[in-house]
């Protein structure tokens, strides 16, 4: 018997409290999808959403992570052309100069209201949902 689930996977928010206005981090993809997206990944068998979330930033920006809050799950089966994934994002803390590393071609460093354009996934949508929550408290709402 062969099932087809969705794959897990995490994104991290990672906030970088030791500078002004809290920029976050994102990282420029060196692999399909190229653009910018949110550091995250997949879920390893036996491993926790937490855990990876944690493992993903350490990989892909050399930053030891404080995991704040589970923020969403994003799991529109098109959210990624690859393969149908479901993502839980997290909103995290660092503190320090991140790294690219792993899979990550470059980092960028952005304030919410200066964003990048080229956005991979349904990155776009999910930053635009943080940075309601963050400037009013409003949680997204949920859609199909």
């Amino acid at each position: 018997m062969t099932f087809r689930n969705p794959t897990p996977t995490v994104d991290i928010i990672i906030e970088l409290i030791d500078r002004p206005h809290r920029p976050i981090v994102l990282i420029e993809r060196q692999n399909p999808p190229y653009g910018w997206a949110i550091p995250g990944g997949f879920v390893d068998y036996g491993e926790s959403a937490e855990t990876a979330a944690r493992r993903e930033a350490k990989e892909e920006v050399s930053l030891e992570v404080e995991l704040i809050e589970q923020f969403q799950v994003y799991s529109d089966p098109n959210r990624d052309p690859r393969q149908h994934t479901l993502s839980v994002v997290f909103i995290a803390t660092a503190k320090g100069n991140p790294k690219a590393a792993d899979d990550a071609k470059n980092i960028g460093i952005f304030d919410l209201w200066n964003l990048p354009e080229n956005l991979c996934f349904d990155h776009d949508k999910i930053l635009r949902d943080y940075w309601h929550y963050r400037h009013y408290k409003i949680r997204p709402q949920i859609s199909n």
